[in-house]
C-alpha cells in the first residue's frame, strides 16, 4: 500500500505567523495521509510560541507527528511545549516510536527525536579527551542507541520513517559552511536507520542545505527545512512503483 507522507521542519513560528501557516495546510488531506514535523517549530522555544504551534498544527484532518529542534530547547521550556503539543493531538517523539494506522489498514511506524551533532565518518568528533567533548559525542551516541531500540520495536508495520531535527548524512548539508557540519548532524543517526531498516529519513536544521541525500546503507534522506523546500510542506511516497512521485 502507498503512503503519502507530508513533511516540513524549521517553520519557526511566532506571533506574526499566527493563523497564517494554518491557511497553507488547508486541504492537506487530499495530498497526504500523515504530516511529520522535523523540529524548530518555534523561534526561541517559549511557551507562548509553543501555543501558536499547537494552534497551527493541532486538529488537522491527518495525523501529525513531530520532534523538537534546538530552537525549541532554547528557553528550557521543551517539556512544557511538548505537553502542549501532546494535548493538541500532535504526537511528540522523544527518542521513541509510534505507529499510525491508516484507514486502509496500512501501518506506518515513525521513530526518532531531536537527534544531535558530532560530524560524519572520517571528519567527526570522538569520545576522547575532555569531559565536555565526551559528553557532546556521548549524548548523540545515547540518542542513536535509543533509536536502534525504537526501530527494533516496529516489527509489525508496513513502512518505517525516521524523523529527526539533525541530519544523518552530509549529503543534505551541501550549501552549508563545512566548518559547521559537526553541529548539523551525525553519522551515528544514520547507523541506527541502516542497522534496523527504514524507508525514509526526514530531518531539518540545515537551512542552506539541499533536499535529497542517502545514508551509507541506502536509506533515502530528505532535508525538509522550510527554507530548503520553499513551500509549506513536501510530500514523499512510501510504496508504489515510483517512490519519488505521489
Amino acid at each position: 500500500m502507498k503512503i503519502r507522507v507530508a513533511a516540513v521542519g524549521d517553520v519557526h513560528l511566532g506571533e506574526d505567523i499566527r493563523g497564517r501557516y494554518r491557511e497553507k495546510l488547508q486541504g492537506i488531506e487530499e495530498h497526504a495521509d500523515v504530516l511529520l514535523l522535523a523540529g524548530d517549530l518555534t523561534r526561541h522555544g517559549t511557551p507562548a510560541e509553543g501555543r501558536i504551534v499547537a494552534e497551527e498544527f493541532g486538529g488537522l484532518p491527518v495525523p501529525v507527528v513531530t520532534v523538537l529542534g534546538n530552537h525549541d530547547y532554547h528557553s528550557d521550556a521543551e517539556d512544557e511545549i511538548g505537553a502542549m503539543l501532546d494535548d493538541a493531538g500532535i504526537h511528540v517523539l522523544r527518542d521513541d516510536a509510534t505507529v499510525i494506522s491508516l484507514d486502509d489498514g496500512t501501518r506506518l511506524g515513525v521513530a526518532g527525536g531531536k537527534g544531535f551533532g558530532g560530524g560524519f565518518a572520517g571528519k567527526c568528533a570522538s569520545e576522547f579527551g575532555e569531559p565536555q567533548m565526551k559528553s557532546f559525542v556521548g549524548h548523540t551516541r545515547e540518542i542513536a542507541e535509543r533509536w536502534h531500540k525504537a526501530l527494533k520495536g516496529l516489527d509489525d508495520v508496513d513502512h518505517r520513517v525516521v524523523l529527526s531535527h539533525y541530519s544523518p548524512t552530509k549529503d543534505t548539508l551541501a550549501g552549508e559552511p563545512l566548518e559547521i557540519y559537526p553541529f548539523l548532524g551525525s553519522y551515528l543517526l544514520a547507523e541506527a536507520a541502516d542497522a534496523e531498516g527504514a524507508d525514509l529519513f526526514l530531518h531539518g536544521h540545515a537551512h542552506h542545505g539541499t533536499e535529497k541525500g542517502v545514508t551509507p546503507g541506502g536509506v533515502r534522506v530528505r532535508n525538509v527545512a522550510l527554507p530548503v523546500l520553499g513551500r509549506a510542506y513536501a510530500v514523499y511516497c512510501l510504496g508504489g512503483e515510483d517512490p519519488e512521485s505521489c
